[in-house]
């Protein structure tokens, strides 16, 4: 699992959990059923990982912290905040971390002051700002609660420091991002750790990417000369995806790659929905073959919602919702809807096979 970290780079959180949380999601996709728990202590024991702004809210190996100088930099001179501090909360606070040790926003005198979503106590946008800073360091996820240390105490020695320039920092993200893709367009690597379209362009020449035309691309491409030396490997999952996995997060690169359209449509008004709230890809054979719309009802997966590209979808699909429902203790699976209603008994008589 470290190794899976250490491949991608960056492994995106998010507060949606359907079958898991999309960080436990991405391990189980290329390793198959490891075991939860080993998830998060592969992540956060033996100081192995952090937490900071990427791709958007990520999982980081640790040996990168000093590669995020020049956005910690940007968050001290700009720091991208509609709230008021109080004098003397941010002092206090990481004062009572170095007094009493990691602790929640709720154990460092609440987390919210009692409104809307964004209406956080003082000493939540405090901790958060030092996070930013990077002064704070989120040490794990307790009950989704982030965790907080000083950075001091957290992160190891050698790595603690911001002496890295602004541009040793990018060429290191670039390649990192061109390693993790094997090949992308300028947009594709700069959305991997959301940097600017001028940062990778000032950067990416001196990189260690190499410039490459693709088939049926009309832009201009970097890869990975290491993914261009190696042979082809033929060897597969066949595994449902998380929206959020690294692998189909920008949407206009997995059409390009896949001819696959997808969206994640949690925040899209329910009647407007068309593969449902949580869709997730089904990958077999290197394809993207359709999508389901997972539930879980006690013991039971539920696959409310069940898109399939062709026949040949239905084998993969019933094995694929099988393993992930044994992956997070159920002992059934229920097919409600399929999109292709031809498809449905042969689907439902596949599962029923699958779980003999």
């Amino acid at each position: 699992m470290r190794g899976v970290l250490r491949h991608l780079g960056a492994v995106q959180l998010d507060t949606i959990s359907v079958l898991a949380r999309s960080h436990e999601l991405i391990p189980y996709a290329r390793l198959g059923a490891v075991g939860r728990k080993a998830v998060e202590s592969a992540y956060w024991t033996d100081t192995h990982a952090f937490e900071y702004w990427s791709h958007a809210a990520c999982v980081l190996p640790i040996e990168e912290w000093p590669h995020f100088a020049f956005r910690r930099r940007a968050y001290r001179f700009r720091p991208h905040w509609n709230h008021e501090l109080p004098d003397g909360v941010y002092e206090t606070v990481v004062k009572q971390l170095r007094a009493e040790g990691p602790l929640t926003a709720t154990e460092l005198g609440g987390a919210k002051n009692g409104g809307p979503w964004w209406d956080w106590s003082a000493a939540k946008i405090a901790v958060e700002r030092a996070l930013m800073f990077g002064e704070v360091v989120c040490v794990e996820r307790r009950g989704w609660k982030r965790v907080y240390d000083l950075a001091e105490r957290a992160v190891p020695d050698d790595l603690l420091h911001d002496d890295l320039d602004d541009l040793e920092c990018l060429r290191r993200l670039v390649r990192l991002a061109g390693q993790s893709l094997g090949v992308g367009t300028r947009a594709d690597i700069a959305d991997y750790h959301r940097l600017k379209g001028e940062q990778v362009e000032a950067v990416i020449a001196d990189s260690g990417l190499v410039p490459v035309a693709v088939e049926g691309w009309d832009k201009p491409a970097w890869a990975d000369p290491e993914a261009l030396a190696a042979p082809p490997r033929g060897r597969h999952r066949t595994t449902l995806l998380s929206p959020f996995d690294s692998l189909i997060w920008d949407r206009a690169r997995t059409e390009r790659i896949f001819g696959f359209s997808h969206r994640l449509e949690a925040y899209v008004p329910r009647p407007k929905r068309i593969h449902g709230y949580f869709a997730m890809p089904l990958l077999s054979g290197g394809r993207l073959l359709g999508r389901v719309d997972p539930a879980r009802e006690g013991t039971t997966l539920v696959a409310r919602q069940v898109s399939l590209e062709s026949p040949k979808a239905v084998a993969p699909m019933a094995r694929a919702l099988r393993e992930a429902a044994e992956w997070v203790g159920c002992d059934a699976v229920r097919v409600e809807r399929v999109d292709r209603p031809e498809l449905a008994a042969p689907l439902t008589a596949a599962v029923a096979a699958a779980v003999a």
